[in-house]
């Protein structure tokens, strides 16, 4: 979508305006868009606010996409500060109730009959709402049983649509003005942001992933998953099992009467979804975590899931004891593997700092490390050196941060370690059982018949290229745009100045002629044109000497 098409559409504005709002005129600065003078006189005192929570008030105005961008956001310990990601994860939903009218006809339409026919009550009231969905709770006309519904808000896929497209031109943009945000890769963002979203919006998959992980936790009695009703399910609407309690958040840690025990659940929880089946919650904070009756938990809100493959689980495993062992050259070795190093990172000078990080914790008692601490202090030297996680892996980071912190909160003394001991000894033991080990031996032996199959071709075609004259290289300058400034001011100067010169030379020769009308006994065209080139002439010094660029 092109910038001046989006320049008629209002909700484009709307954004405009509120990156004013809040005082964020430099992204504004950066588009360059038309008539963005008329938008400064918006700028209320937000003084008062940090960068950070001017940040995150804007996404909250700008409603559900953004909101879920920044949630998205949160989840990247890789790829933003802590202190913006501590910030984002106070994102709220503010928007409007949806119509009992209009979420009745909703369900109707999904579920093929009468409200009345499928449910034997259904509250008018909703018990949560969010920026994608409401919940209202119901009897089954069926087994009379007590259950969730959840309703997708009408047109929310519309709005999301729109504001995906107009977020992918911005971005787009700014990449093209802003060299410094490359290294971001904004537009792959965005695409992730895109692929999540239309998974989430896809209720058939949240209740396949509650599914998956009511399987995988079924080993841990005082964690549950809710019950999903397929026959009430549909992509837009979710039928699971009402669990009664009340949310972490909401409650004071002194209601809790078995902290010792649930906090161990829940870091149990988290270690057997990340490192037994590779599928775990991508943010188990106190909002997401119920405490029923009788001291048990319950996950909710599965439409965002992490995963890892089998290879990233082992290679997990081989950091964890590459960090215990101070072998920082090995673990930059296994982070290589999966990060995008990039060509500027200075591998020397990153073991240096992670083993500065190492040698912080030196003498600590092993239940006072803070293992989330630990990999937040590790990603944030990545991060530093523009290195870059693939998505899950930081994910699966920020899950374990903020598994431990909500754990932790319930029983401050928690022995992470001494927990998540069984749990590594398990997985090491697994890898190198024969059926791991052929399974291993297998993937590569294909993997080197495949390289061997079309290697030579590969090769004949480079060379056939060669031959023809077609090799192209990709070049890409960087930070050349300072010199390309240089270079155009050198220029225009010098064309003013050859311009000066010629009228100069000009004018002087018409003087000479004595051609009519006279001025003071001087040609007037010979005047005018002394006249000019001195204005322009004083126009290129004192231009020089306002830039201090002689």
């Amino acid at each position: 979508m092109d910038i001046r098409t989006l320049l008629q559409i209002r909700r484009f504005k709307d954004i405009l305006f509120t990156l004013f709002k809040y005082g964020l005129d430099d992204v504004v600065d950066r588009l360059d868009l038309p008539g963005r003078e008329l938008f400064a006189k918006i700028h209320p005192d937000v003084d008062k606010m940090s960068t950070w929570e001017r940040i995150r008030h804007t996404l909250e105005d700008l409603g559900p996409t953004f909101v879920k961008f920044g949630q998205l956001l949160s989840l990247r310990p890789d790829l933003l500060p802590t202190e913006l990601i501590e910030e984002l994860e106070k994102l709220q939903d503010d928007v409007p109730l949806v119509s009992f009218a209009e979420i009745k006809q909703r369900v109707e339409q999904e579920l093929g009959a009468p409200l009345e026919e499928i449910f034997f009550r259904f509250d008018e009231k909703p018990i949560a709402a969010g920026s994608l969905a409401q919940v209202h709770r119901a009897i089954l006309m069926e087994n009379r049983e007590v259950v969730a519904v959840k309703v997708q808000r009408p047109g929310i896929r519309s709005i999301v649509d729109k504001d995906l497209a107009i977020l992918e031109a911005i971005v787009r943009r700014l990449e093209r003005r802003t060299d410094r945000l490359k290294i971001w890769d904004l537009p792959n963002l965005v695409k992730e942001l895109r692929r999540g979203l239309t998974r989430e919006l896809d209720f058939t998959r949240e209740a396949r992933n509650m599914k998956i992980a009511r399987s995988n936790l079924v080993s841990i009695p005082t964690m549950r998953i809710p019950r999903v009703f397929d026959s009430y399910t549909t992509s837009n609407v979710l039928t699971m099992e009402l669990m009664m309690g009340k949310k972490l958040k909401e409650i004071g840690i002194e209601e809790v009467s078995d902290r010792q025990r649930l906090a161990k659940a829940l870091l149990e929880s988290t270690l057997i979804q990340i490192l037994d089946h590779g599928f775990f919650h991508a943010d188990p904070h106190p909002g997401n975590i119920m405490l029923l009756d009788g001291q048990v938990m319950c996950l909710i809100d599965w439409g965002m899931v992490g995963r890892l493959s089998t290879e990233a689980r082992y290679a997990l495993l081989d950091l964890v004891q590459s960090i215990v062992g101070k072998d920082t050259e090995k673990i930059l070795w296994i982070l290589a593997q999966f990060a995008d190093m990039g060509t500027a990172a200075n591998p020397r000078m990153i073991q240096r700092e992670i083993m500065d990080i190492l040698d912080s914790f030196h003498g600590v008692p092993l239940s006072q490390i803070n293992i989330g601490r630990l990999l937040l202090d590790v990603i944030n030297v990545l991060r530093e050196h523009h290195i870059r996680l693939p998505a899950d892996m930081a994910i699966m980071a920020k899950a374990i941060v903020t598994a431990e912190g909500t754990a932790r909160r319930l029983y401050p003394d928690l022995n992470v370690v001494k927990e998540a001991e069984p749990h590594v000894q398990r997985l090491a033991k697994k890898r190198w059982q024969p059926d791991a080990i052929f399974s291993g031996l297998k993937k590569g032996l294909y993997r080197l018949l495949y390289l061997q199959k079309n290697l030579p071709g590969r090769i004949e075609h480079i060379v056939e290229v060669i031959d023809k004259g077609e090799l192209k290289f990709r070049f890409q300058h960087e930070n050349l745009s300072g010199l390309r400034k240089t270079l155009e001011t050198i220029s225009n100067r010098l064309t003013s100045g050859i311009i000066i010169a010629a009228l100069i030379i000009g004018s002087s020769m018409i003087i000479t002629t004595g051609v009519k009308p006279l001025l003071f006994g001087f040609p007037v065209l010979g005047v005018i044109g002394y006249l000019v080139s001195a204005l322009l002439g004083l126009w290129l010094v004192f231009t020089i000497i306002r830039k201090k660029k002689w």
